[in-house]
């Protein structure tokens, strides 16, 4: 039995992304075909290492060649990947291909726990990733990447000066934290937090990423609008807890990113402290701070609920430590893993179906 090039590609080609909802060919995600008698090779690449439907698709492309090219010939499938992007010709960040605005309504919902956790997590599935404490008032990176009594380096290139980012867990770090002393309070006028941003974002050789996380501080300040009047931000992840005065408050956070001068789209709501479950009684859920908040403001705002975390001792401690819970590969590692696949997942299917963001030009 003769087996074709072309014959494998038209099987292919009835394989369709669950999330882009076109098919792999189409998609230019099939590449390196070799295709003869004894052994059909190919490769599939995806759009994020944290890609959650990797091993569906590597099923369906093994039913098609079985279906219609041969059930005989074995098939050997290499599953890469390569992130997405729409950020092409960027003056800067040229080589950052995603910029997420981690945001809330209000402190104390877990913002930075949430930016942490996903960092790594992402990290960890095989992306690039950076991570910016744009909380200049109150950074706790730091700390929570257990590197608080580090500095950056400094290189030149040409005749400028550049920031050389924090490396921990796989994730390039900058934090203003790393810049003052812990024990010092920073007494700045906003415009000079601003700058400060404006700097980590220019001023820094973060070199190649998939993902540059932005964790910003509470409420909508200037902060945010110096994000998106310096460079075209992908989207923004919404943290909130399940009671109303979060809720509230996440509300404002939405209508900020989704007003017509800004523009970004929001990729999802997390909802921290869902539940909390004692050691002892693992099957029990006590909703401390009412149940369904989050899901139900998801769905009204017809935004995707990407995570419910819970709230445990040990995500606490291990931000206190500086060792986060998505390092480890118990249950709690793992809702931080399927967080960052939620997330990819977003991302991918948002630079498939929107067009780029564009930087905010005037002042607001």
């Amino acid at each position: 039995m003769r087996i074709t090039k072309e014959a494998v590609i038209k099987a292919l080609s009835t394989v369709e992304d669950p999330d882009l909802k076109q098919d792999l060919v189409t998609l230019n995600m099939v590449r390196d075909i070799e295709a003869s008698s004894e052994c059909i090779k190919f490769t599939v690449v995806l759009t994020t290492p944290a890609c959650p439907l990797k091993e569906m698709i590597r099923t369906s492309c093994q039913e098609a060649i079985s279906k219609l090219v041969s059930d005989q010939v074995p098939v050997e499938i290499n599953m890469t990947s390569q992130v997405t992007t729409i950020r092409d010709n960027a003056p800067l960040l040229p080589q950052v291909k995603n910029i997420i605005a981690v945001a809330s309504g209000k402190g104390g919902v877990g913002k930075s726990t949430i930016s942490t956790n996903l960092a790594v997590a992402l990290a960890r599935s095989g992306a690039k990733v950076g991570l910016i404490d744009a909380d200049i008032f109150g950074p706790s990176i730091p700390t929570m990447f257990n590197c608080a009594q580090e500095q950056p380096g400094i290189i030149k290139k040409g005749d400028k000066n550049l920031i050389v980012p924090l490396e921990q867990y796989g994730v390039k770090l900058l934090s203003i934290g790393f810049l003052t002393p812990s024990d010092n309070a920073v007494i700045w006028r906003g415009p000079m937090a601003s700058s400060a941003l404006k700097q980590f974002i220019g001023d820094t050789e973060w070199g190649e990423l998939d993902y540059l996380l932005v964790d910003l501080p509470p409420g909508t300040s200037d902060i945010h609008l110096t994000l998106v009047q310096t460079v075209p931000v992908t989207g923004a992840l919404i943290v909130t807890t399940p009671q109303k005065v979060a809720l509230n408050d996440a509300q404002k956070g939405i209508a900020m990113f989704r007003q017509p001068n800004i523009n970004v789209p929001v990729l999802g709501i997390i909802e921290n402290m869902a539940y909390f479950t004692p050691p002892e009684l693992p099957e029990n859920k006590y909703f401390l701070f009412g149940k369904g908040g989050g899901e139900k403001f998801a769905r009204q705002h017809q935004i995707p609920l990407l995570a419910q975390i819970p709230l445990e001792e040990p995500i606490r401690e291990s931000g206190d430590v500086g060792y986060p819970s998505a390092l480890n590969e118990g249950p709690l590692g793992g809702i931080f893993k399927n967080l960052a696949q939620n997330v990819a997942q977003e991302i991918a299917i948002r630079n498939a179906q929107n067009p780029q963001t564009k930087k905010v030009e005037i002042k607001l």
